[in-house]
């Protein structure tokens, strides 16, 4: 992994950092990498109420938001942006709105490298959304000053479409604190986490393959 100026990602959702690219944070930070993290929402729509439901859909917000300050101190972010935004709405929101606030923060950080999700390759509209805003802003940016861009995908298609991730990251020796930000997300991760420890306890090959790995794509702009 090379050693970046400042590396910034950028998610609608907490606990979209630590499924995908927390091991990945992890790593940076152990460089001695600035790592800013701007989350869009609170995830406020959210499904799950733990299990068994320890809150309710009033209070849901403010427990996320404390999970989300539980995870990026497992994975020792430092610099936690919560931009405010309601959840399941980002791809409703005015273009030029959210392509200037992503150019904003990138301007203010000056990152060598932008993470974000794959915008129309990763499920969700809030991340296709999210992923798009930040392709634009990145685009309005003269191409030599443009950081890097990796995005994350997982749609059915991604492969297909895409070909196969060009940065595969193996993140085996910050694999304990990319587990202490999953359960930091506990009303999301809690009922999943009940199979998962029993497979890692008995280190499932395809688990730990999941666990260990984190893959990218690399944003690849036409100009």
């Amino acid at each position: 992994m090379e050693k970046e100026r400042h590396v910034l990602v950028v998610f609608p959702h907490p606990d979209d950092e630590a499924f995908g690219v927390s091991g990945t944070l992890a790593t940076h930070v152990q460089n001695g990498t600035p790592v800013t993290y701007a989350c869009l929402t609170l995830g406020e729509m959210g499904r799950n109420m733990g299990n068994p439901p320890f809150t309710n859909r009033e209070n849901l917000p403010k427990i996320r938001k404390e999970e989300l300050k539980a995870a990026a101190r497992a994975i020792g972010i430092q610099d936690l942006r919560m931009l405010g935004f309601r959840d399941k709405t980002i791809e409703f929101e005015d273009e030029d709105y959210m392509t200037n606030t992503m150019l904003a923060i990138i301007e203010e950080v000056n990152p060598s490298l932008i993470i974000t999700f794959y915008p129309g390759y990763s499920v969700h509209p809030d991340h296709d959304a999210t992923g798009a805003a930040v392709v634009r802003a990145v685009e309005k940016m003269p191409a030599a000053a443009r950081p890097t861009l990796h995005c994350v995908a997982f749609s059915n298609n991604c492969i297909e479409e895409l070909g196969e991730a060009d940065i595969i990251i193996n993140i085996t020796p910050v694999a304990d604190k990319k587990l202490a930000a999953i359960r930091a997300h506990r009303s999301q991760t809690e009922q999943m986490l009940v199979g998962m420890e029993e497979k890692l306890k008995n280190q499932d090959p395809q688990t730990m393959v999941w666990i260990n790995n984190e893959r990218f794509w690399t944003y690849k702009f036409t100009d």
